[in-house]
C-alpha cells in the first residue's frame, strides 16, 4: 500500500503540470515564432496571413472536437430488450 502512494505522489505532479492553460498573449507569441519559423518576416502581409491561417486552423479543430464530443456523448441512446422463449 505505501508504495502505492509513494508512486501517486510522484506521478501526480507530473499530470498536473500538464494541465496548463496559455494565456492569448502567449499564444500570439506562440504563433508568431511558429510563423517566423517558417520564413515569414514581422509585420507583412504574409505574418497576418501565416497567423490569421493558425488561428482559423485552431478553431477549426476544436469545432470537430466539439462535434465529436457532441456525437459521442448526446447520440442516440438504443434500448435493447431481448426475449427469451423457452421450449419446455
Amino acid at each position: 500500500m505505501r508504495h502505492h502512494l509513494l508512486f501517486a505522489a510522484a506521478v501526480l505532479p507530473l499530470v498536473l503540470s500538464g494541465c496548463q492553460t496559455v494565456t492569448p498573449e502567449e499564444r500570439r507569441a506562440i504563433d508568431q515564432r511558429t510563423c517566423a519559423g517558417y520564413g515569414f518576416k514581422p509585420g507583412t502581409d504574409a505574418m497576418a496571413r501565416c497567423l490569421l491561417d493558425l488561428d482559423l486552423d485552431r478553431r477549426a479543430d476544436m469545432r470537430s472536437w466539439r462535434d465529436q464530443q457532441n456525437r459521442t456523448m448526446w447520440g442516440p441512446m438504443y434500448v435493447e430488450r431481448r426475449v427469451i422463449i423457452r421450449e419446455d
